[in-house]
């Protein structure tokens, strides 16, 4: 019998691995991106065409490779980072295992021009599927440019795996800030389709974050900074009052390398209790530094993982950092006597060379108890006037002469009701309904009595109504009387982009104005007395946040959003006539004992419970 066990050829073993490193254009752009910060690049370009699945390209400044170096870095385990074993323990670069140029080269056409200063002229390497198809000498500008086309064309399954381009677009952005954040002395481009999505100047980190997420976040920055032994701290968290129900900006960056690590997220999140609601979430970019031997980061292909030495006190040091600041700039209340301590060192002035303490006038005369007497008409007002306030004085007296016999034949009305109605009044009084810790509501029924989620059941009502006038195109507008202009975040910016015809299809009333810029011009119909720039905000983070937990289509997505955002929320003092109107609304729903997201809405309590508690 003949042996069966085989070595894979390279191109083979390279198609596989790139499984791992090359998930999809995002993946791509993070590892290229990466490479050339690595060069020492203060300026690199990103440029892609269908969301990356035509074109990535990273154009870079840095030192640029030799012919030899160029041919080299395509092979697999092939680096400038580390010599040794021991060198994974000082890493400070980003990548150090050689694999990413070749996994991509394996998936796709690639094709590299580099330069270096000393050199006259540059290289220029075309690769495809892991063979090369030609090396020449070129003129090309110091520096580093990459194309990557046609990604996983010899690989159709995972290319049919990929999204719609405006959710891979989303990913390649992401990355795209994962990297530009920690870098802000870098200069970074991104260009999607020939626009220009991102055009970030070199500068700090504050500035850097005004440029990726808008110039509001100028007033919501919190600056968060510290050193000790075995962790540097700096960067910003958001104000408690701008905290949001989905994790989309929370960025830890260990040496400058994005990660994702629970345990260190619950230690910011513990900082801001007490601050913001149990079930929203803290906002900020904070950036670590720490010796590269106390951590691991070669536990995960995409290095988003790390494992500390002393993951406990990095914990401790960062509650304590991020709490500090918070009361520092008085976002939380802080026992800090020094901080008003001015206000009882400052010197007297002296009037006239003496210095005199403060006295305390009092008007012994002063009586608050006495009245004085009407003013004399004649000595403030001219004729004409006192004639005009004659009249309106008599106007008030005839008024008031009228309003009290209207209330004493209505008191004689009350008195004079009919016993047969009196009745029918009690047994209505009987049936109405009662709210409790304004959450819930209260009615009888024939068996006993039910409770009603207010907040769970108006969301059953919105989300019914707003997908009935989805499907029948019949959502009513209520315009601006003055439009409303909202910066969103990229991300945002072009997620709101692709929502766009759902979203005016529910009756906004929505235009592109510049760069992440929208203006409202009209909201709802029913939602006139809510503020139309938050009322679009809530709707894009509930969306976002369903995104996460459920796998829904975009018009139902969008539907429970608005109706989480619009309904009346636990705690809302309700009217008599409110609680009567949810409880008729959402018995007549198709679906009453369920909110959107499947929660309970109803429960019920029968007599026959109530006399075994009682009768125990």
């Amino acid at each position: 019998m003949s042996d069966i066990i085989q070595l894979l050829p390279d191109s083979v073993a390279n198609q596989i691995a790139a499984g791992e490193v090359v998930q999809r254009p995002a993946s791509a752009v993070k590892e290229l991106m990466e490479n050339s910060l690595d060069s020492g690049a203060t300026r690199i370009q990103l440029i892609i065409k269908d969301a990356g699945k035509t074109l990535i390209q990273v154009i870079d400044n840095g030192k640029g490779m030799s012919e030899t170096d160029a041919r080299m870095s395509f092979e697999r385990h092939a680096t400038s980072k580390i010599r040794k074993a021991e060198d994974l323990f000082s890493i400070r670069t980003m990548g150090f295992r050689g694999e990413a140029l070749a996994s991509i080269a394996a998936i796709a056409q690639v094709e590299m021009k580099t330069r270096r200063n000393s050199d006259e002229v540059g290289v220029k390497i075309e690769i495809e599927g892991s063979e090369v198809k030609s090396q020449e000498a070129c003129n090309c500008p110091e520096g580093t440019s990459i194309c990557v086309k046609n990604l996983f064309y010899n690989i159709p399954a995972r290319r049919n795996f990929l999204k719609t381009d405006s959710v891979e677009l989303r990913h390649i952005i992401d990355e795209f800030q994962r990297v530009a954040i920690p870098n802000p002395e870098v200069s970074f481009s991104l260009y999607s389709n020939t626009t220009e999505v991102f055009n970030l100047t070199a500068g700090n980190l504050k500035q850097r974050l005004m440029s990726i997420f808008g110039s509001s976040y100028n007033t919501r920055l919190v600056p968060v900074e510290e050193n000790t032994p075995i962790v540097n701290i700096k960067g910003f968290v958001i104000k408690p009052e701008f905290s949001k129900k989905t994790r989309g900006e929370q960025f830890f960056f260990l040496n400058k390398r994005f990660i994702r690590n629970a345990y260190l997220h619950h230690a910011v999140q513990s900082a801001f209790e007490q601050l913001i609601p149990s079930d929203s979430f803290a906002s900020y970019f904070l950036l670590l530094d720490v010796d590269p031997k106390s951590i691991d980061i070669n536990i995960h292909p995409t290095k988003t993982e790390v494992k500390f030495e002393n993951e406990k006190a990095v914990y401790a040091f960062l509650r304590s950092t991020v709490k500090k600041s918070l009361g520092q700039f008085n976002i939380s209340p802080s026992l800090d006597f020094d901080q008003e301590a001015h206000l009882y060192n400052m010197p007297l002035k002296p009037v006239d060379g003496i210095i005199r303490a403060p006295t305390i006038k009092v008007d012994p005369d002063f009586n608050p108890f006495k009245t004085d007497t009407a003013p004399s008409y004649k000595k403030n007002y001219s004729d004409s006037e006192l004639s005009n306030r004659a009249n309106w004085d008599k106007m008030y007296s005839r008024h008031a002469d009228n309003q009290l016999e209207f209330e004493i034949k209505k008191d004689d009305t009350q008195q004079s009701v009919d016993p047969q109605w009196d009745e029918q009044l009690h047994e209505s009084n009987k049936k109405s309904t009662y709210q409790l810790h304004n959450r819930y509501i209260l009615s009888h029924i024939k068996t006993g009595f039910m409770v009603i989620d207010q907040q769970g059941a108006h969301e059953r009502i919105l989300y019914e109504r707003i997908i009935d006038s989805l499907e029948k195109h019949k959502s009513a507008t209520q315009q601006e009387l003055f439009p409303k202009t909202i910066e969103l975040s990229t991300a945002d910016f072009a997620l709101v982009k692709e929502l766009e015809p759902e979203i005016k299809a529910m009756g906004f009333d929505i235009s592109e104005f510049g760069k992440n810029t929208y203006v409202i011009h009209g909201i709802p119909a029913d939602t006139a007395d809510y503020d139309s720039a938050a009322l679009l905000e809530g709707l894009i983070e509930n969306y976002k946040q369903n995104l996460q937990e459920l796998r829904s289509d975009k018009r139902e997505n969008l539907a429970r959003a608005m109706a989480f955002n619009m309904a009346v929320k636990s705690g809302k003092d309700l009217r008599q006539e409110e609680m009567n109107n949810i409880i008729d609304e959402l018995f007549a729903c198709k679906m009453p004992y369920s909110t959107p997201s499947g929660k309970p809405t109803i429960t019920t309590f029968s007599l026959e419970d109530l006399d075994k508690r009682f009768k125990k």
